[in-house]
């Protein structure tokens, strides 16, 4: 494993060429000349050092994988395209920066490389790519304006007289070249039921279809093969690779990956993985796609197209009733409070087994069929392009049902899998929800643990990755991280840990006051009612994070009145957009007003208030996550089967990381000032506690014990 230890720039490996490396050495000088303000780092220059060093194979030739942990301060995303890009550029090798946050790839596209771009002084293209769902399609746009648009008449909500009057404008401006077609690109939003009446969708809107080849994805695909810098979230990336990748992003083997905020990669990747399908929901469009697979059929001329249209109707036939009865067992089961029935170790029982098989077999029967009438008629206006207009409507029609089937049989074939003998087993269950006026049943699989599937999708193929984040450690370790990524500290991956250039005994104090009850006690809230109010006195700017929505509504509506009364100006999470929240807490500051934001989970990452905008941050009980939701529970029980203890294993890391963001709120900047309360005396009277203070900042602390 590597660690910071010196900061010599010239340590650049010799396996680079001494262009590459004098490229790197010239962007970096040109940095600190074209900025007045330029703070050498020297955090900043060794990161540079040691990815050129990852890259161009001194560690391993083989294994090209740096995972840095780099706190705040560090000028991480200069550093990564400072380090990366002079040698993928001699190397012919394609950047991939792959982010989970929309705020991060906005700073990256209108400050990072812009300022990259200046200071490397060759000709760049950088762009920012985004899945075809965020494009129309420009034929199913025209027809939507048509007088007969056939689309319309696929979904529930009847058209608004103002929907057509916006598709109007939208046809217009994608025909004259002042609308790209991208969703985020058109002034206003564009409501939900209007844009999935025409955004594009891989079965028909491709460029195997001559009539599609100028859609305005179609377009930026082709510009993304011309970009070496490609900016893209992890989503998409997770997207791509999962089709094999080099299909929307360049080929793994080819490209360079900067995965920045990697802390969410796992948490995404899991998300990705999961799927779902409901039965009621299901049965409420189903009965179409029988009508739909006529029309193909006759769409198809040909006497082969009969015999899938059949398969089609009688399996959807079975599904049909099948479902009702199925819908009435589910009625019978019984569900816990939030509504949700988990089968134990991914298990399910041997009735259910059957049911899950059979729907395997059948849904795989329909999709096959479904996509063969698809194919035959794709066939068609192949071999006749005159037929496009004519088949439109239909194709149409079938490029909505398609990925519907697709994720209806995908859900089952999950559900019925056996659980292999090594690894973890699939979580699995049901989940009962309110569908119009009854109920619903959704069945959910997912996978417990990511990191394998993410290393044959992502490690083990790509030509060099770099991941990057403030908070990487969990208790001073990377294990807790390597065992959600898929990573490891003995297989020739590299660990970098960088310190914040921050004097934090300097800049902030840490306080735990005497707390009398810990977080669990019933009258724990009573508590912070009292106690919030002593460390907001003569506090200009403050946060404070709440465990819950319920206590941190219940703490504000008890404290509303001594607010009114003292003049502080109090802030609730959700009360408004988050924007427009923090916006006038900036506002009160600016006018000297005690300014007090209360927030929960989400506000602890990701909110950045430099200065005089936060300088009290109060934290009411360490943020142990509470493994309720059925994935975290069965991921509890699997640890426990292999004789692991899950509190210590998962939830303590867990904790650390986000107790180490939550205080991570404070300081932004070298500048910045101010101090931290934590009301929750677990910290200094449970053994985990010392192991969690431990891996916070070295704040000065002032630790009060009862």
């Amino acid at each position: 494993m590597l660690y910071c230890m010196h900061y010599h720039y010239n340590a650049i490996a010799i396996m680079l060429s001494a262009k590459t490396k004098k490229e790197i050495k010239t962007c970096y000088q040109n940095l600190k000349d074209s900025m007045d303000t330029f703070i050498p780092r020297r955090g900043q220059n060794f990161l540079i050092a040691e990815i050129a060093k990852t890259l161009g194979g001194e560690y391993d030739k083989e294994r090209r994988i740096l995972v840095a942990e780099a706190g705040t301060g560090i000028g991480k995303s200069l550093a990564y395209l400072i380090g990366a890009i002079p040698y993928a550029q001699a190397n012919n090798k394609k950047i991939v920066i792959s982010t989970a946050t929309v705020a991060l790839q906005e700073q990256l596209l209108a400050k990072d490389l812009p300022l990259f771009y200046r200071i490397y002084q060759k000709p760049l293209k950088f762009m920012l790519a985004k899945g075809r769902q965020r494009y129309c399609c420009a034929e199913r746009l025209a027809d939507a304006c048509s007088d007969a648009p056939s689309q319309l008449s696929l979904f529930n909500e009847k058209p608004h007289a103002s929907d057509k009057t916006l598709l109007d404008n939208l046809y217009k401006a994608l025909s004259s070249g002042k609308w790209d077609g991208d969703r985020d690109n058109w002034p206003q939003m564009i409501p939900d039921r209007v844009w999935r009446t025409i955004a594009s969708d891989k079965h028909t809107c491709k460029m195997s279809f001559p009539a599609h080849r100028n859609c305005p994805f179609q377009v930026s695909r082709g510009d993304l093969r011309e970009a070496d810098v490609i900016i893209a979230n992890h989503s998409l990336l997770l997207a791509d690779l999962e089709l094999g990748g080099g299909v929307i992003l360049p080929d793994p083997e080819d490209t360079i990956y900067l995965i920045d905020e990697a802390h969410h990669l796992s948490r995404i990747a899991r998300d990705f993985s999961a799927v779902s399908a409901s039965v009621k929901g299901v049965l409420s469009w189903i009965e179409v796609v029988k009508q739909s697979a006529t029309k193909l059929g006759r769409l198809a001329q040909t006497g082969r197209a009969f015999i899938f249209v059949e398969t089609v109707s009688e399996n959807i036939d079975f599904l049909i009733n099948d479902f009702k009865e199925l819908l009435h067992t589910f009625n019978s089961l019984s569900f816990n409070d939030d509504k949700v029935l988990r089968f134990e170790n991914g298990k399910l029982p041997d009735w259910l087994q059957k049911k899950a098989t059979t729907y395997r077999e059948v849904t795989k029967k329909l999709s096959v069929a479904y996509q063969k009438l698809f194919e035959l008629v794709e066939d068609r206006i192949l071999e006749n392009p005159s037929l496009t207009n004519k088949t439109a409507p239909v194709m149409a029609e079938a490029g909505f049902f398609l990925p519907r089937i697709e994720k209806l049989e995908k859900a089952w074939a999950l559900m019925a899998t056996e659980n292999k003998p090594k690894g973890a087993p699939l979580a699995r269950w049901i989940e009962k929800t309110t569908f119009g006026e009854s109920d619903d049943y959704q069945i959910n699989t997912s996978p417990i643990e990511i990191g394998f599937r993410l290393d044959q999708l992502l490690w083990s193929r790509a030509f060099a990755s770099v991941l990057v984040s403030a908070t990487l450690k969990a208790l001073n370790s990377f294990d807790y991280f390597c065992r959600e990524i898929g990573l490891s500290t003995h297989d020739n991956t590299q660990f970098l840990t960088i310190t914040s250039p921050f004097d934090y005994a300097q800049q902030a104090k840490l306080i735990i006051p005497p707390i009398s009850l810990e977080p669990s006690a019933k009258a724990f809230t009573e508590e912070l009612i009292k106690l919030i109010p002593t460390y907001l006195e003569d506090q200009s700017s403050s946060l404070v994070l709440f465990s819950s929505y319920w206590q941190m509504n219940r703490v504000a509506e008890n404290l509303s009145a001594l607010f009114k009364e003292k003049g502080w100006h109090l802030l609730l999470q959700r009360q408004k957009p988050r924007q427009e929240l923090l916006k006038e807490h900036a506002d009160n500051c600016e006018k000297g007003q005690p300014s007090v934001l209360f927030g929960t989970g989400s506000f602890s990452e990701g909110l950045d208030l430099p200065g005089k905008l936060l300088e009290n941050v109060i934290i009411t009980k360490i943020p142990f996550a509470v493994p309720t939701s059925p994935i975290e529970a069965a991921h509890a029980e699997y640890i426990e089967s292999k004789g692991g203890n899950p509190f210590m294993q998962i939830s303590v890391p867990n904790a650390s990381k986000k107790l180490i963001q939550s205080v991570g709120r404070l300081l932004r900047k070298e500048t910045d000032v101010g101090r931290i309360v934590i009301l929750d005396k677990r910290l200094i009277t449970k053994r985990y506690g010392k192991a969690l203070l431990d891996a916070l900042p070295p704040f000065t602390q002032e630790i009060h014990r009862i």
